[in-house]
């Protein structure tokens, strides 16, 4: 499982794993790829700079608290306000009870969000100021 693919991702290796059977009191801090197949029960980040982050959650796993990663693969539950800096996959058991900003999303058919869903534009935009004479 570990340094392995996520779904065919490369830039998708699982660095760390919460287990099905454990529970997290506190936020969590992660750079490269998370799985989580239990319990968290606090914000969940990607470490600032952590651009080629990934979130795993398995279909036992559920977070209570805020996301905020690069990338989200999802098959459990989150109960929290959900930011995702370039796409989220949600598949066919995935729950958001919560708002969800996103760049890029793709949903199985069964998958539910709760919430609101923001798009994000990841494409930067140039503002000009016309100079005064």
């Amino acid at each position: 499982m570990f340094g392995k693919k996520v779904d065919g991702n490369p830039q998708g290796r699982i660095d760390s794993l919460i287990g099905a059977g454990t529970r997290v009191d506190g936020n969590l801090c992660f750079s490269g790829g998370l799985r989580i197949d239990g319990e968290v029960h606090g914000d969940i980040e990607a470490a600032e700079g952590a651009s080629s982050s990934t979130l795993v959650l398995g279909e036992q796993a559920r977070i209570e608290g805020a996301v905020k990663v690069a990338q989200l693969v999802t098959n459990g539950t989150i109960v929290g306000v959900v930011t995702v800096a370039e796409s989220i996959e949600m598949q066919p058991r995935a729950r958001i009870v919560g708002d969800v900003e996103y760049a890029v999303i793709e949903m199985h058919q069964g998958a539910v969000i709760d919430g609101k869903l923001v798009h994000r534009d990841n494409r930067s935009v140039e503002l000009k100021l016309a100079a005064s004479n």
